[in-house]
């Protein structure tokens, strides 16, 4: 832009003061660069703290926010969060353990076996030699009472068995509830990145527009300004609006227990 708006006004085109803006405008671009440039290097630095690699080389960050619909159904989502979830495995593990406990518990109210073997050497005198012998028994235990002892851990497992059961299924009920909410997050990015991207493109139809009107001497260096700002912004949109998109696709396959 101030090529051109030199050029202008050395042809006799454009007065000095749009020169005067354009190298403002030129100065405040420059500024915004140097803050952008800035906090990019601030990002890196952040993200070797995040990967435990602070002193890491310096590396080239590759640009892959062009738009891939990621196609799954809220029921596809859900069902692979339940299989894959490590939290929801381990309650599972706890709620089959306790089942196990209150099978044991029950053992106390059945009669069970014990039996005993033995084997020996021996004799009455040092001068005859030692006879060896077998002993082998085997007793029935039939429980009669014990102080309700056993009742009472058959009563205790049970407990211990519902509450593993409720915790599954509070957890159930907050992993749906999550796998929602980053379904829905990604539906609303989905249907912002044509949005987006149709006002960039319709943004710098009004650029051209406005470059035009200027080359031409019947528009303003404010209205070319405008329309820059307004591409800039455009272009900022459609970019947030990826990136919004690839966190929400992350998000929901953090919640469905993938990475």
């Amino acid at each position: 832009k101030l090529d051109k708006t030199k050029m202008l006004f050395k042809n006799g085109q454009r007065p000095i003061l749009d020169v005067t803006k354009a190298e403002v405008d030129r100065a405040n671009s420059k500024l915004s660069m140097i803050q952008a440039e800035n906090a990019f290097r601030v990002a890196k630095i952040t993200l070797n703290n995040a990967m435990g690699l602070p002193e890491a080389p310096d590396f080239e960050v590759v640009d892959n926010l062009e738009f891939q619909k990621y196609e799954i159904t809220f029921e596809q989502a859900k069902d692979r969060a339940y299989q894959n979830r490590p939290d929801l495995k381990s309650s599972l593990a706890r709620e089959k353990a306790a089942k196990s406990s209150v099978n044991l518990a029950w053992t106390g109210y059945a009669p069970y076996f014990t039996g005993n073997a033995a084997y020996q050497w021996s004799g009455q005198t040092l001068d005859e030699p030692l006879k060896d012998s077998w002993n082998v028994g085997v007793n029935l235990n039939v429980p009669l009472f014990n102080g309700f002892l056993t009742k009472y851990q058959v009563d205790e497992s049970k407990a211990n068995l519902n509450i593993a059961g409720a915790n599954e299924e509070l957890l159930r009920q907050g992993i749906m509830l999550e796998v929602q909410q980053a379904y829905l997050s990604l539906m609303a990015a989905e249907d912002s990145v044509p949005a987006a991207e149709l006002a960039q493109m319709s943004a710098q139809e009004n650029l051209d527009l406005a470059n035009g009107r200027y080359t031409a001497g019947v528009g303003s260096p404010i209205e070319v300004t405008d329309a820059e700002v307004a591409f800039a912004n455009a272009q900022a949109n459609y970019i947030q609006a990826l990136y919004n998109y690839k966190i929400a696709q992350a998000t929901l396959l953090k919640a469905m227990g993938e990475r």
